[in-house]
């Protein structure tokens, strides 16, 4: 019995086609997904570090220094909150009033405004920080907006945007985390933050 080759130039386009379209689905079946790459210790620390840098965590948790060229981060403590026993300017009361004015203090870690006055927190992992923090409760923390993350606990205070970080990916929150944790421990009492009488009544 002999075969007949000579198929049509239509009939040899179709099965070219069908062809190629086993081979893309023979293909797509078995290929492999890419396996989670798993960062390194050092590489979750910068990854947390550009976070923080990125989200302007600096802006008023990091004391300032000043000089002819402007204002610049304090490298030595970075992180650290507002500095105790730095000198504040009298308030002008009506800033607790709705339609003035927020203010901050030189450094901007300190501000004032119809809820009173907060400072900026010690983020190092410093007694007068986040030590003993862990990530659970620095996760339920930025998620709720509470101290703590503490359900019926106080609210954290303007101006510190959580808001902006409640949503963010939970592996990212911990990478911001584990940089905090990998901070250089600075000695930094701040005090809580103060409702309008106290801030009024407070010494400078």
């Amino acid at each position: 019995m002999q075969w007949d080759l000579n198929l049509s130039p239509t009939l040899t386009m179709k099965m070219i086609n069908v062809v190629l379209i086993l081979a893309i689905v023979v293909g797509c079946t078995q290929k492999k997904e890419n396996p989670t790459v798993e960062l390194s210790e050092e590489q979750v620390i910068a990854r947390g570090r550009q976070l923080v840098s990125l989200g302007g965590c600096h802006d008023c948790h990091t004391p300032k220094i000043f000089d002819a060229s402007g204002m610049h981060l304090d490298q030595s403590r970075l992180l650290s909150g507002h500095p105790n026993g730095s000198q504040l300017p009298p308030i002008d009361e009506r800033v607790f009033q709705p339609g003035h004015w927020t203010y901050f203090n030189a450094h901007l870690t300190a501000a004032v405004g119809v809820w009173g006055m907060s400072f900026s927190r010690n983020l190092t992992p410093h007694e007068t920080g986040l030590k003993g923090w862990t990530q659970e409760v620095f996760i339920a923390t930025m998620r709720s907006g509470k101290h703590m993350g503490i359900e019926h606990g106080r609210p954290i205070m303007p101006p510190m945007p959580w808001e902006n970080l409640k949503d963010l990916p939970e592996e990212d929150l911990i990478t911001i985390f584990k940089y905090l944790q990998s901070l250089p421990p600075i000695d930094n009492f701040v005090p809580e933050p103060m409702n309008p009488s106290q801030a009024i009544a407070f010494k400078y």
